[in-house]
């Protein structure tokens, strides 16, 4: 797994051994990358179930100002750690080791909102809707924001969410990549 495109272009990252995370493939984050290009420069980076890092780093490569990554993993924070010091993107980038299913509270001090976020949750076990309530919850968001969500082919993405808009999906493989608006009036 490298990076695509940018500042880091070809920089290697660490990842798990197993399947305890589930690393994008780069062909599918090219994709994702090629779509979202013109909100990339100098935003304001969340991503959730942040895994290796491999979106947030992307992101940065690419021009972003900052990334918050979470996950609740230790062993997916160890790796995290390690490919943000290798990239030497330490002083752009907050870690928080956090349950993203109970809430997202961890994000309600933090100064900057948010524009641009990445969810690659565990396929099949029903975190999309949870993750996006907590999301609104917690008032992190920018109306606009752009939520890209990385999901197996048959989990949908909830209907009866308010604030959130579906606006695009494509298919690659066995999962579905949806583009989500949040949008404070709808």
């Amino acid at each position: 797994m490298r990076i695509i495109a940018g500042s880091l272009k070809g920089k290697k990252l660490a990842s798990l051994p197993g399947i305890a995370i589930r690393p994008t493939a780069d062909r599918v984050r090219e994709s994702i990358f090629n779509i979202c290009a013109p909100i990339i420069s100098n935003s304001m980076v969340l991503d959730l179930f942040a895994g290796t890092g491999a979106f947030s780093i992307e992101s940065l490569s690419r021009g972003a100002g900052y990334a918050v990554l979470i996950d609740c993993s230790v062993r997916a924070l160890s790796v995290i750690e390690k490919n943000i010091e290798s990239c030497r993107v330490k002083d752009r980038v907050n870690i928080i080791k956090w349950d993203i299913l109970k809430n997202l509270n961890c994000l309600q001090n933090f100064t900057g909102r948010f524009n641009l976020v990445f969810m690659d949750p565990p396929y099949n076990k029903n975190n999309i809707k949870p993750t996006l309530k907590n999301l609104a919850a917690c008032g992190a968001l920018t109306d606009g924001a752009i939520i890209i969500v990385e999901h197996a082919l048959f989990e949908a993405i909830p209907e009866d969410l308010n604030n959130f808009e579906l606006t695009d999906q494509r298919k690659y493989g066995k999962s579905l990549v949806s583009f989500i608006t949040y949008v404070i009036n709808i």
